[in-house]
């Protein structure tokens, strides 16, 4: 089942939120600040725990890593990194839709049920709201098709735009 929501992703009711982060996985702007306000220092910390694979990265972009989520209602938080929009050219897309695959592949390992996700890289990375909306809704259908879990997946929307392009996308699909 795919929901779309205007909320704080910070205060949904599910197993697992999504991070848009960045590489360091330290915190940041946007959604990334906001979950690591909510969650307390505590995510921080277990962010620092994971292995850097070279100096400033925790996480390439279009992979995913996982924690508890602390203080939040979400049982674990998933941080994943999308693309910085370079004009499409430079495998925007792919990666793009790697982010979805990865954290829905991380969320069935441990048993998710209910999963929310943010519209990764429209922030600050710039990804055209359309163009990513499609990505995110293609890759939560082929995934709920397949798998097992999680079967409750949650666009959570920052504002009635991406809740429309959502809509929009769902309809169309």
């Amino acid at each position: 089942m795919i929901e779309i929501v205007e909320a704080d992703i910070t205060t949904l009711d599910v197993d697992a939120i999504v991070n848009a982060a960045n590489e360091t996985l330290l915190g940041g702007g946007g959604v990334d600040g906001a979950i690591h306000r909510a969650a307390g220092p505590e995510l921080l910390a277990a962010c620092r725990a994971l292995p850097e694979l070279r100096r400033g990265v925790r996480c390439p972009t279009g992979e995913a890593r996982i924690t508890p989520g602390f203080r939040l209602p979400a049982r674990f938080v998933i941080h994943t990194v999308g693309p910085v929009w370079r004009g499409g050219d430079h495998r925007e897309a792919e990666l793009l839709a790697s982010c979805y695959r990865t954290s829905l592949r991380l969320a069935n390992e441990r048993s998710v049920a209910s999963i929310a996700f943010p519209a990764i890289s429209c922030g600050v990375y710039g990804y055209p709201i359309e163009a990513a909306v499609a990505i995110a809704v293609r890759e939560a259908h082929v995934w709920l098709t397949d798998q097992a879990a999680p079967q409750r997946l949650v666009f959570c929307c920052f504002g009635a735009t991406f809740a429309m392009a959502y809509r929009t996308a769902l309809k169309s699909s």
